[in-house]
């Protein structure tokens, strides 16, 4: 369901009403009083950004020094009313040099009205995209003086930018090198036990286009997704020899994938928008090559020492290596003293997190660093609990490696001038919530 707002306020931190819009009569004119009076005055503005008074709900989200609140008097949907809020002030900000406060607001009075008209009719939001606004609202905001922003210049077509089917990018655009960049990041969310059995593992990813493309190209994009090599078979009439084959969970594309080609064909058309954007995102659940390989050793040598040895494997290719490596042990609150030995890297003790920290730069594939060390406690008269010791915490950074195995099979760039295209394929792997119990 989508927002159907009564009335949008911006306030500044006393309370004072900078600018508002009344977008239905279902609300009355002092529900900014009940805001007031019900959330600012009693200091709960950090509890929840969603409050119900009487008959009507409050999103709010505060913004620099501004407040800026939507009452609904009905059941809508909380994410699209503050996904309407964020694109707003983008919008905004794009329009007053990059600025948005209570001065901005007092100085461009007539161009937020001019605009707040334009993105939200009868409390539906519209067209929030800067690009196609400047094309008619061409009034430019007053300045904040500590800007440095240029002013983006309007385009001409406004009509095909507004109604067309490719309104996210402007025709015209001229580059002397045609380049195409495509990273693959992805995060691995692991928890393993102590024995090394994988008790809960996925993997979310993502898609990040970067195009400095002359004109109007038409883009397709092939992956080792299972779905889409099953189509091709049919449509080849033979099996396909691509190798291994994934299957994606949970995917969400950007709006300028033909998603009845997408449906028909499962292959990934697209106009892609001028310059970064995210393509689409992904999850996976099943086959997930796992980068690395934490065994942990932990005894308790009476009531004031403790062993600890770590081994952790790198799975991936030999050729290959991760970056940024950070191993945290968690020790006791009443750790005295240690002591390390490691085989690669650098360890200390970091008392304001209770953990031993292990660092390795440069991490090479098919290798087994460990550590050990020797924990001093002080002595407590509490019996210690069993059973409550945190888990093992990894963070890593693996270029040219997937976890999903997600590959990309072709890019196809086409326009109708015919120039040639240089692409760039990257890969990443991250750690997400990499955790093993000890």
């Amino acid at each position: 369901m989508p927002v159907a707002a009564s009335a949008i306020y911006f306030l500044n931190l006393r309370g004072d009403v900078l600018i508002n819009r009344l977008y239905r009569d279902d609300v009355g004119g002092n529900m900014v009083d009940a805001f007031r009076t019900h959330i600012m005055q009693t200091k709960e503005l950090g509890t929840c950004p969603v409050r119900q008074i009487g008959g009507c709900s409050f999103f709010y989200m505060r913004i620099s020094n501004v407040y800026i609140v939507i009452v609904v008097s009905s059941n809508a949907n909380v994410a699209c009313a503050f996904k309407f809020v964020v694109e707003a002030v983008a919008l905004f900000k794009s329009y007053f040099g990059g600025a948005f406060d209570e001065d901005a607001i007092r100085n461009n009075f007539v161009l937020i009205y001019e605009l707040l008209d334009e993105i939200m009719d009868f409390g539906y939001p519209q067209n929030l995209s800067p690009e196609i606004l400047k094309l008619y609202i061409t009034q430019e905001g007053v300045r904040s003086p500590f800007s440095s922003k240029p002013v983006d210049r309007p385009v001409p077509n406004a009509t095909l930018q507004v109604t067309g089917a490719v309104g996210w990018r402007r025709e015209g655009l001229v580059y002397k090198k045609n380049e195409v960049f495509l990273d693959i990041v992805e995060s691995v969310n692991l928890l393993m036990s102590s024995k090394g059995v994988v008790l809960r593992c996925d993997v979310t990813g993502k898609i990040l286009m970067k195009c400095f493309l002359s004109g109007m190209p038409d883009l397709k994009l092939g992956l080792n997704d299972k779905i889409g090599l099953e189509k091709e078979s049919e449509i080849k009439s033979r099996p396909t020899k691509s190798g291994k084959t994934i299957e994606l969970d949970d995917v969400t594309f950007h709006q300028c994938v033909n998603l009845t080609r997408f449906n028909s064909e499962k292959t990934v058309s697209f106009v892609p928008p001028d310059g970064e954007f995210e393509l689409m995102k992904y999850r996976i659940t099943e086959g997930v090559n796992l980068p690395f390989k934490v065994l942990p050793t932990i005894k308790e040598l009476g009531r004031t020492r403790m062993e600890v040895n770590v081994k952790v494997k790198s799975v991936f290719g030999a050729k290959m290596f991760a970056l940024g490596v950070v191993v945290k042990i968690p020790v006791p609150k009443q750790t005295a003293k240690t002591s390390f030995t490691v085989t690669s890297g650098r360890a200390k003790y970091n008392a304001a997190i209770d953990c031993l920290v292990w660092k390795l730069r440069k991490f090479p594939g098919q290798t087994e660093p460990t550590l050990s060390a020797e924990v001093e406690l002080i002595s407590t008269m509490t019996e210690k609990k069993s059973g409550t010791r945190p888990p093992i915490q990894m963070e890593f950074q693996v270029p040219m490696f997937t976890a999903s195995g997600l590959r990309v099979r072709f890019l196809k760039v086409w326009e109708k001038s015919g120039y040639n295209t240089v692409e760039w394929v990257r890969y990443i792997t991250k750690a997400g919530s990499y955790e093993v119990r000890c």
